[in-house]
């Protein structure tokens, strides 16, 4: 595990710690977790109790009903869940900006370890730095996020073939680094009395019974116009949704997956993005149902879209998207600071872009205009009435979606700040390393210069409403996502 774990100073334990405290800010969930193993370790290593504490602050961009429900969700899973497991859990959920100051200082003060999730993406790396600042045991971060450690390389890859190539050099070595399935099983730790009287008295433990009927983020200061989507956070639908996916999507995935009318795609992107689930226990489910081991891997398929892992064509692209496309963008956010800022694009992009930047916008469109899905393309409408009703747009129409806001948009830099904005405000799985993927991808990262070169996009890949019209069969999609009516 030493790829993935992070120490912020050269502290030893603190042989006088009360409990060994888990700080959950990512990885929010019991099983296949490398962080929670981490924290167990040092519980066992020292004799001492597990404190599990998952906040959930209200001053951050973005915040609204739909990304707290998500959260407060899988926070109730965990509940039960450590519960069982005779596990104390802190579910601390910020009634007003900064009212969760010195919290976690107060918990530190008691602890002989802090753990907590590395994250490189939004506000959490800074968060993560701060913590550690202030906190005088030893503090350690540990990257859950991927089957490939973050920081097993210092190398920044600008294309997904590059990646491929890497990952598959690699990941023999990486395969037997799962995380334990079931870390709580069985656990035996020194029991903790309670929650500390003088610490639940000033920050208030969350009532997490309250969490659909009550109506319990209505009551916090966030956004409450971005409505909580149908369905449920938490480990136990993320579980479901990947049974759904393998009984009844993955077979047709190869074939189908970029049919807007049809259902194939697994859903689990914002079960990952916030740690519902992890992409251990995904890989694991899919070699089970494909009956894999890793003496099927193909080494002459090296960097390879399908070939390499030795499976059958729907899984093999799958797993294209769930490991190197989706770990590409975790390589890029942990390795540069600026993967979230226009100059981050390659030099070609930027360059044929801003050659570009004075050409006549067959239309231009404000924020507002864009926000409510009034454009003059229905297809473009459809893709952003479901990502405003349903948190998510379609694997395919995502690429559309952000390729016309660059064409209507002003400016490239314009065009990338709505689309972020949209995408951050109202998606599920917005905020991520593998969504700021998909929304620079838009404008050349990742990508390779293309011709003819045409207006506004000079040599950024051009996609139209038309084409993937001829492509696929969108008349489903637009009867269902056609207005804007829920």
């Amino acid at each position: 595990m030493s790829d993935r774990v992070r120490a912020f100073s050269s502290a030893q334990p603190s042989r006088e710690g009360e409990f060994i405290l888990y700080w959950m800010i990512a990885a929010r969930r019991s099983t296949w977790n490398h962080a929670l193993d981490r924290a167990v370790h040092w519980a066992k290593e020292l004799g001492k109790p597990l404190l599990v504490f998952e906040p959930l602050r209200v001053g951050y961009e973005w915040a609204s009903d739909r990304l707290h429900q998500f959260v407060i969700d899988g926070m109730a899973d965990n509940a039960s869940r450590f519960g069982k497991a005779g596990i104390p859990y802190f579910a601390y959920l910020e009634p007003s900006p900064g009212a969760g100051k010195g919290l976690l200082e107060e918990l530190a003060g008691r602890s002989a370890v802090v753990v907590t999730d590395d994250y490189p993406a939004f506000f959490l790396p800074r968060m993560i730095e701060a913590a550690a600042r202030r906190v005088g045991v030893r503090f350690e971060s540990v990257d859950s996020n991927g089957v490939l450690p973050m920081r097993a390389t210092e190398r920044v890859f600008t294309t997904a073939h590059q990646f491929r190539r890497y990952l598959h050099h690699v990941l023999p070595d990486y395969h037997a680094d799962s995380p334990s399935p079931n870390p709580l099983s069985r656990l035996k730790l020194p029991r903790l009395a309670g929650l500390p009287t003088a610490v639940t008295r000033k920050w208030k433990p969350a009532k997490l019974d309250r969490v659909r009927a009550g109506n319990l983020v209505g009551s916090l200061p966030i956004d409450h116009s971005v409505g909580p989507v149908a369905g449920q956070g938490g480990t136990t639908a993320a579980r479901r949704t990947l049974r759904r996916f393998l009984t009844s999507r993955l077979g047709r995935y190869a074939d189908h997956r970029n049919e807007p009318g049809e259902e194939v795609t697994s859903g689990l992107s914002p079960f990952l993005h916030f740690g519902h689930i992890s992409v251990h226990e995904v890989l694991d489910a899919v070699a089970d149902r494909e009956r894999w081991s890793p003496a099927k891997v193909n080494p002459g398929a090296r960097g390879k879209r399908a070939g390499w892992w030795g499976m059958s064509a729907s899984a093999e692209s799958f797993l294209d998207e769930l490991v190197t496309w989706r770990e590409v963008g975790y390589n890029m956010c942990a390795l540069t600071s600026d993967y979230d800022r226009y100059e981050s694009l390659p030099d070609w992009a930027k360059k044929t872009l801003k050659e570009h930047g004075r050409d006549p916008r067959p239309y231009l469109y404000d924020l507002e205009a864009f926000e409510a899905g009034g454009t003059h393309d229905p297809l473009w409408n459809a893709a952003q009435h479901q990502l405003v009703r349903e948190g998510r747009i379609h694997n395919y129409l995502r690429m559309l979606w952000g390729k016309k806001i660059l064409e209507w948009s002003s400016t490239p830099k314009h065009a990338l700040e709505t689309m972020i904005h949209l995408n951050n405000k109202y998606a599920l799985d917005g905020r991520d390393p593998n969504s700021y993927s998909g929304i620079f991808w838009v404008l050349g990262r990742y990508d390779r210069a293309w011709g003819p070169e045409r207006p506004i996009f000079g040599k950024v890949r051009y996609m139209t409403s038309a084409n993937t019209a001829r492509k696929y069969d969108v008349k489903r999609y637009l009867a269902r996502y056609g207005t804007d009516q829920g």
